[in-house]
């Protein structure tokens, strides 16, 4: 009988010790994503703007701000669909296909229009603000893959 309540008692103590080690983990991965900078904290944190520069990026960031909803809705949409179409199919289909590919399509034109974004808020900034700014962007998306 004791054996059994050393047994409990050792099972207890190891699934705490991972349970901690899983919480301590996870807020370590937690807290390195939030250490990675926005785009907006880089323009806006990082560089010293002049006034002429502060009101080209604006200008710049409120055309993105227009149009990246309806991108972003466009991934929503095809994640959707990929989804009932994976709920349809009970395996690898062609509709499974066509929504993996419109997924892909949406994906690829957000971030081509995010990129596109990136160099022409770059073109507005010094050669030295470019580095900083440079830096900032290669470190944030280094960060997620960390």
């Amino acid at each position: 009988m004791i054996a059994g309540w050393k047994s409990i008692a050792l099972t207890a103590l190891l699934a705490a010790l991972v349970s901690g080690a899983g919480v301590w983990l996870g807020a370590g991965w937690v807290s390195q994503q939030r250490a990675a900078p926005s785009l907006h904290d880089i323009i806006h944190n990082d560089l010293d703007l002049t006034p002429e520069q502060a009101a080209r990026l604006k200008v710049i960031e409120d055309r993105f701000a227009a149009t990246r909803p309806a991108l972003e809705e466009d991934v929503r949409a095809a994640n959707r669909e990929l989804a009932a179409a994976i709920a349809a199919n009970q395996g690898d289909s062609p509709q499974v296909q066509a929504a993996v590919d419109h997924f892909h399509d949406a994906m690829g034109a957000l971030q081509k229009a995010t990129i596109a974004h990136v160099f022409e808020m770059r073109a507005v900034l010094t050669p030295e603000q470019t580095r900083v700014f440079d830096r900032g962007i290669s470190d944030a998306l280094l960060q997620e893959t960390r």
